[in-house]
C-alpha cells in the first residue's frame, strides 16, 4: 500500500502511545456528527474513485418488496456493469484490487472476472444504535490484553479505532440485528466443481444488543447460537449450542452438541481457532469470530478497493445451485463489485502462539466495519485462502448482512460456500419475535433432541 492511501486521520492515531488506544475526548467524538458519519466513516465520498457522499444510507425497502420474510427486492436492478474485470484487462484496474482478488485472477485466469457497478453508500444502521456508538467512543476501551471490551454496548465499540485490535473488535461487535433466524445450504466445491451440501437452521440472539442490558449488565456475554442439521444433510437433526463470551481469554466459548445417533447432549471439544469446521476454521466463521489473543495487530490504513457489494443477483429466490456453483469460485456474472473505503488491519501469529494461519489481513468496510475480504497466508508466507463476503442491504433493519461467504483454498482449488438460501422459503429473518434466553440452553438443546 502506498502511503497516500494513508488517510490523516489513520497517521494521527497511529501515533498515540499504547495508553491512549481508548476512549475518544469529547472534541474527537464530535467528529461523528460532522466530518464522519455516526459510525466513523469519512461523509465525503472521492469522485476520483467513484465512491459517492454519505448521506444518510438506505433505511426505506424499494417499490415491490414483500415485508419482512420475503427475499429482497434489489433496489439497483436497473444498473448495468461499469466494466468487467477479466485477467486479460486486469492491469488496468489492478490499484483498484486486493492481493487476495488478483490471487484469484493468477488462480482462474480464464473464469474469474469482477464485474464493476456503480458504487452506492446505502448502510444505515437504527438512531438508537448511532446514539450508543457516540456514548461507546467517549467510554468504551479494551479489557486487559486487549481481549474483550469495556464500557461498550449496543453499538460499534471504537468509530474512531487507535489500532488494528479496536477495528477488529468493531467487525465483532458490528451491528446486524438482535436476533437472526435462517435456513441457510453449505456447499463444500471440489477442484472439479462437484460438491456435497450442508443444509440447516440457524439462530443467532445477541445479549450485547440486547435492549434490555447496558454495559454494565452483559455478564461478558456476546450472544447465544444455535444450529440444527436438516434434510438432505449427514447426520439429519445434529445439533451445536454456543455461547459465546465477549473475553474469551477470561472466559472459553463454551459449546454443546446433540448426536441424534447417541440421543445425548455432550460438551463440545475447542471450538475456537483453527479448529476444521465443515471445510473453514473456526474463527473463519463470519469472516472473523472470537479471541484475539493469538496474533498482533495493526492498522494499516485505509484504501479505496472494489469490494463485493449488493449483491442481490446471487440470492434471487429459485435459482438453482449450478447456476451459482461453479468451478474455483461462484459464478462471477452474478457478483456484483462496487468501490469502497475499507480500513485494511493485518493480524501477524505472535510468538509462542499456533495457528495454521500466520498472517491474516483483513478488509474492513469503512461504513458497517463488516470484513468484506480477508486473505489468510500460512507459515511459509504464502498466500493460501481467500475469502469473500458477498453482501447485500437488509433495508428492513436496517443492516448490511452476508449474501454467501465464500472460503477458497487456493492450493486445493476447492472452496465452501454459506449462505446458499435461494431455494429456501425465506432469506435470513431479522424481525421475527426473538425466544427467550432459556431457549439457548443445553436443557433446551435435549428437549428439541428428544422430540
Amino acid at each position: 500500500m502506498t502511503r497516500t492511501a494513508l488517510s490523516a486521520a489513520t497517521l494521527l492515531f497511529a501515533l498515540l502511545p499504547l495508553a491512549a488506544q481508548a476512549k475518544v475526548s469529547a472534541e474527537q467524538a464530535a467528529q461523528l456528527d460532522g466530518p464522519l458519519t455516526p459510525f466513523g466513516a469519512e461523509r465525503q465520498g472521492d469522485p476520483a474513485k467513484g465512491i459517492p457522499d454519505w448521506t444518510g444510507g438506505l433505511t426505506q425497502a424499494p417499490a415491490g418488496y414483500g415485508g419482512p420474510g420475503s427475499f429482497h427486492v434489489d433496489p439497483f436492478a436497473g444498473e448495468q456493469p461499469l466494466r468487467v474485470i477479466d485477467a486479460q484487462n486486469l492491469a488496468a484496474d489492478e490499484a483498484n484490487l486486493s492481493h487476495g482478488v488478483k490471487a484469484l485472477f493468477k488462480a482462474y485466469p480464464q473464469t474469474f472476472k469482477v464485474p464493476v457497478y456503480p458504487s452506492h453508500r446505502s448502510f444505515a444502521a437504527p438512531q438508537e444504535i448511532y446514539a450508543n456508538t457516540r456514548r461507546n467512543a467517549e467510554q468504551a476501551s479494551l479489557a486487559a490484553g486487549g481481549n474483550g471490551l469495556q464500557g461498550a454496548y449496543a453499538g460499534i465499540p471504537f468509530p474512531i479505532p487507535a489500532d488494528g485490535r479496536e477495528a477488529i473488535w468493531n467487525h465483532i461487535a458490528r451491528w446486524q440485528g438482535r436476533y437472526i433466524d435462517e435456513v441457510a445450504i453449505t456447499a463444500q466445491v471440489t477442484a472439479s466443481g462437484s460438491y456435497s451440501i450442508l443444509r440447516e437452521r440457524i439462530q443467532l440472539l445477541s445479549n450485547y444488543y440486547n435492549p434490555q442490558k447496558d454495559a454494565g449488565s452483559l455478564d461478558n456475554q456476546l450472544y447465544a447460537y444455535a444450529s440444527e442439521l436438516l434434510p438432505p444433510s449427514r447426520d439429519v437433526g445434529r445439533a451445536l449450542l454456543v455461547h459465546e463470551p465477549i473475553d474469551q481469554v477470561a472466559e472459553p466459548r463454551s459449546a454443546w452438541i446433540y448426536n441424534p445417533g447417541q440421543r445425548r447432549v455432550r460438551r463440545a471439544p475447542t471450538l475456537a481457532y483453527d479448529t476444521p469446521i465443515d471445510g473453514i476454521y473456526a474463527d473463519d466463521t463470519d469472516m472473523y469470530n472470537g479471541a484475539t489473543d493469538r496474533y498482533d495487530w495493526k492498522l494499516v490504513g485505509k484504501q479505496a478497493l472494489l469490494v463485493p457489494y449488493h449483491n442481490y443477483a446471487m440470492e434471487q429466490p429459485g435459482r438453482k445451485l449450478e447456476e451459482l456453483i461453479k468451478p474455483g469460485h461462484l459464478n462471477p456474472d452474478l457478483t456484483r463489485w462496487e468501490m469502497h473505503r475499507v480500513w485494511v488491519v493485518e493480524a501477524t501469529l505472535r510468538p509462542g502462539q499456533r495457528h495454521v494461519h500466520a498472517k491474516r489481513r483483513f478488509y474492513l468496510d469503512e461504513d458497517s466495519w463488516y470484513a468484506l475480504m480477508v486473505e489468510n497466508y500460512d507459515a511459509r508466507g504464502e498466500l493460501w485462502h481467500v475469502n469473500l463476503a458477498f453482501s447485500k442491504n437488509a433495508y428492513e433493519v436496517p443492516t448490511i448482512a452476508p449474501v454467501n461467504l465464500v472460503f477458497h483454498d487456493l492450493i486445493a482449488r476447492s472452496y465452501s460456500a454459506l449462505g446458499l438460501r435461494n431455494n429456501e422459503k425465506a432469506p435470513r429473518q431479522f424481525l421475527l419475535a426473538a425466544p427467550p434466553e432459556s431457549y439457548f440452553t443445553p436443557a433446551s438443546l435435549r428437549r428439541k433432541g428428544t422430540q
